[in-house]
């Protein structure tokens, strides 16, 4: 259960956080994106990702989180600083929905939900890392919250009811 009343986190696009012990990681408008979150349950330390595109190869941006690759490496690098474990590790994801269609540049456009979890999933078995769970693909837009205290992961779908992953 997400507590109520714990401080709500807000993380961009292209933008992680982490938190131990409290708070409430939020991230919204994961349509093609990929929100990941990573949670060492023996420290309640968590963090969450909102990541863009697949990799960051000859790619420049202000943002290591922006892609898959560069962003998962450095969260975990950032998460076992504060102590976290990646034997511990809980992960889960959701996003890369296809919020594109038709031909030519929009259907180029129109896997980048594909490819994004396609890459997490790689990057994650790269790192040794297993995906609990996952709410990936169809066509709607999410926002993703997990709560600190408790590992817990909600999904909010507009139109439907919350699920917890």
């Amino acid at each position: 259960m997400i507590n109520k009343n714990s401080k709500e986190i807000k993380v961009g696009i292209a933008d992680m956080k982490i938190a131990r012990q409290e708070g409430v990681l939020i991230t919204h408008a994961l349509g093609s994106c990929i929100g990941i979150t990573i949670y060492d349950p023996m420290i309640k330390l968590g963090a969450l990702i909102h990541i863009m595109l697949p990799e960051a190869t000859g790619a420049k941006s202000s943002s290591v989180y922006k892609f898959a690759d560069t962003g998962i490496k450095e969260t975990l690098r950032k998460l076992g600083a504060f102590g976290g474990r990646k034997n511990r590790y809980i992960c889960k994801i959701a996003g890369g929905a296809q919020m594109f269609a038709g031909g030519g540049a929009a259907g180029a456009l129109g896997h980048i939900g594909e490819r994004n979890a396609e890459s997490v999933k790689k990057v994650m078995q790269e790192e040794g890392i297993r995906i609990q769970k996952q709410d990936v693909g169809g066509t709607t837009a999410r926002t993703m919250l997990m709560d600190v205290s408790t590992g817990e992961v909600k999904l909010r779908i507009i139109g439907k009811p919350e699920i917890i992953l």
